[in-house]
């Protein structure tokens, strides 16, 4: 069982940005220290998803959910990478927490495609599809039309830092996704942090097609049953380092001009000061600060 010492230790870590809390120029000269191979970052990260599954939470109902949700996520991962093998697969990645979240737990699942060099048998399924992870992880960048500096700076940071092989787009969706499949012929899947409760998103499940009028791919949804509580509990129970706009109150990152500091969280009668984004609570307030 985890203690509560150690739980605040790890509230502490969840730091807005992390490698990304400064100005450009120093995220930038951050990101450079790290020398963490991609199979050193991926292993680091599998033992503390592994070790958060592992904990006892019968007293906690949040965090018990949670480890069910993670155990589901995983599995369709793993799915996933023995399908379609890591080098036809990609990510769609803008620094948003539901991708956040789903790159951290693609890295702790790719431990697995690494083959097993000491004789030992494994339980991996014939078809699984090894890897020496000596390449970066695909991802593509949808940028927005105005995007904000923060979020800029903690892509290009976490892009080094969890070792992302990004194409950064600054066109339409349609539009970028056409581009990128055209440059990238062998990406066949794209993984997507796309939760239920996102627009549009209520009946796809954790492998679904793109429509016929859009480029065709698989859409792979590990998370896409997580409710907005979830994702906030598995990135500060965690440590996960995040974007700073979600401690100003942003819960739902757009571009500068449809975005705003959630309402929700609004401290005062005024709308100066609000609370962080894991203080909501709620699914459908969400995207309160969205601008339509």
């Amino acid at each position: 069982m985890t203690t509560e010492s150690s739980q605040n230790q790890r509230l502490d870590a969840a730091r807005p940005n992390g490698c990304a809390s400064h100005s450009s120029s120093s995220a930038a000269a951050a990101t450079e220290a790290t020398t963490d191979t991609l199979l050193q970052t991926c292993l680091a990260l599998r033992k503390r998803v592994l070790a958060f599954l592992d904990e006892d939470h019968t007293d906690d109902k949040v965090l018990r959910s949670l480890q069910g949700h993670v155990r589901v996520a995983m599995e369709v991962i793993g799915e996933a990478l023995h399908r379609y093998g890591l080098e036809h697969l990609s990510l769609s990645y803008n620094g948003g927490k539901d991708c956040l979240v789903l790159l951290i737990l693609i890295l702790a699942c790719l431990p697995e495609l690494v083959p097993r060099t000491d004789g030992q048998t494994t339980s991996e399924p014939p078809t699984s599809r090894h890897s020496d992870l000596s390449k970066s992880l695909q991802a593509i960048y949808i940028v927005s039309r105005d995007p904000f500096p923060e979020v800029e700076d903690f892509v290009a940071c976490t892009a080094k830092q969890y070792h992302l092989d990004l194409v950064r787009c600054a066109l339409p969706m349609r539009q970028a996704l056409d581009a990128y499949l055209s440059d990238n012929p062998a990406v066949e899947a794209v993984f997507m942090g796309t939760r239920r409760t996102d627009p549009h998103s209520d009946t796809l499940g954790h492998f679904s097609p793109t429509d016929p009028d859009w480029p065709q791919f698989m859409r792979i949804n590990p998370v896409i049953d997580w409710h907005y509580a979830d994702i906030w509990a598995f990135i500060r129970h965690l440590g996960i380092p995040y974007c700073s706009l979600y401690d100003r109150g942003f819960t739902s990152l757009g571009g500068t001009s449809d975005t705003r500091p959630n309402p929700a969280l609004a401290i005062d009668a005024e709308a100066g000061k609000f609370q962080p984004a894991y203080e909501l609570t709620r699914d459908d307030e969400e995207r309160r600060g969205r601008v339509r």
